[in-house]
């Protein structure tokens, strides 16, 4: 496994470009499988999640063509579910976006449990549940899950939760299905708008994107699209965290703004010093920070996965910070490294912990636990004093592309090591 060794304490300077959204590409991937004819799709994150979703797709018989580094054509019209790998499917989370478009292909097949982050009970019943209501038989049998179906027809169908995920799978087979859809209690981030922005290019009849009553006429057909992925706004909002920490001015460029509103709000109230463009923000070196309350909610919310990435920020911060996360009961993994680090941060129970500052913080061995805790322990490495050594690396790389490059050209002293 690799790992990082960050030296901390360095000048950041100069321009840092945000990729393609990972959040987005892999439902949009997914639902090439909606049609036989060829989708292009452009601006995809060269991250192992979504490495791994093109290598389903390729499996089961898609034919995949890189028409540059990031753009690629597939068709799907081929494919067959005997050669779908359980093995690659159950190592990300984005593999359960595959069941709703599946289900429009085939009247029979099975999957395993996907898998991605371990940040607390990320049960998939709530999507199970919504594609039961078009007409789905979903069984667990062992290990698996085993699908069936007739025919798919449009319901209204209220959701637990603002899952996007949830809202994705059932936009994709509702696409198809025989009727009118309508998802109350839908989810309105990025991913979802994304997803149905090509939804509706590729001929779907969808309305109420972005808000949480989304109606979908379902359609005969759907044809072929090309399709640009959104920008990333997580990555966005921690490369402007890491500008904020060490002397020097950063400038975070291609930001989707739209989806980072609250989230600058915050920043501008714990006292990090940005100027915001039109797409884009400069930010600099801000020493004099204040605590804050902040909870993690659906868009147009605080985002939840970038919780971990502002906390290292905190530490900084005058006085006593309360951070709150109802969605996920075990993400706060990422905190015992902090307090190994020097952190004074109190888990107050499984959704709130304080954070006490100032407090410095020195670099030491920490192991990295999902995604966004993995950015945020580079967070605090680029802050801390000394050394510091980030393990299992690879939880950071399912989401951020080759960051330690990235980093190295605004000057900070980070380098990727196998063990």
């Amino acid at each position: 496994m690799d790992a990082f060794i960050i030296n901390g304490n360095k000048e950041l300077a100069g321009e840092i470009e945000v990729r393609g959204s990972k959040n987005a590409a892999g439902p949009c991937l997914a639902a090439s499988l909606l049609t036989q004819e060829d989708c292009i799709i452009d601006n995809l994150p060269l991250v192992e999640d979504i490495h791994i979703t093109i290598d389903i797709l390729k499996d089961m018989g898609a034919t995949v063509e890189f028409l540059s580094e990031r753009k690629i054509k597939i068709n799907t019209k081929d494919i067959t579910i005997e050669h779908m790998d359980f093995s690659k499917f159950s190592k990300s989370r984005i593999s359960v976006l595959f069941v709703g478009p599946l289900l429009t292909r085939f009247t029979y097949f099975a999957f395993p449990p996907p898998g991605g982050d371990k940040i607390g009970l990320r049960p998939i019943s709530v999507q199970l549940k919504a594609l039961e209501k078009l007409g789905a038989r979903i069984k667990k049998a062992g290990d698996w899950y085993e699908v069936q179906r007739e025919t798919l027809v449009g319901k209204d169908i209220v959701l637990e939760e603002f899952s996007p995920t949830a809202t994705e799978a059932l936009m994709m087979a509702a696409a198809l299905a025989k009727g009118k859809t309508v998802i109350k209690g839908a989810a309105a981030e990025l991913s979802v708008q994304d997803l149905g922005a090509m939804l509706v290019s590729m001929g779907a009849d969808i309305k109420g994107l972005g808000t949480h009553t989304i109606e979908i006429t379902g359609v005969a057909t759907l044809h072929g699209c090309e399709h640009t992925i959104t920008s990333e706004h997580l990555e966005a909002g921690t490369f402007i965290v890491m500008g904020a920490l060490t002397p020097g001015k950063v400038v975070v460029k291609n930001i989707n703004l739209q989806y980072l509103d609250l989230f600058l709000e915050k920043l501008k109230e714990i006292g990090v010093n940005l100027d915001v463009g039109e797409n884009e923000v400069t930010v600099f070196y801000s020493p004099f920070l204040n605590a804050i309350k902040v909870q993690a909610l659906p868009h147009p919310g605080f985002p939840t996965d970038l919780l971990p990435i502002i906390v290292p920020l905190l530490t900084r911060a005058q006085g006593k910070s309360l951070i709150h996360d109802p969605l996920y009961e075990n993400r706060f993994s990422y905190v015992h490294e902090l307090r190994k680090m020097g952190g004074d941060i109190e888990i107050v129970d499984p959704h709130r912990a304080f954070v006490f500052g100032p407090k410095k913080l020195s670099g030491l061995h920490i192991e990295s636990s999902d995604i966004r805790a993995g950015a945020g322990l580079i967070v605090a490495a680029l802050m801390a004093d000394g050394k510091t050594t980030i393990n299992n690396v690879f939880q950071i790389d399912r989401g951020y592309e080759r960051i330690e490059e990235r980093l190295q050209k605004l000057g900070a002293d980070i380098k990727r090591i196998s063990n």
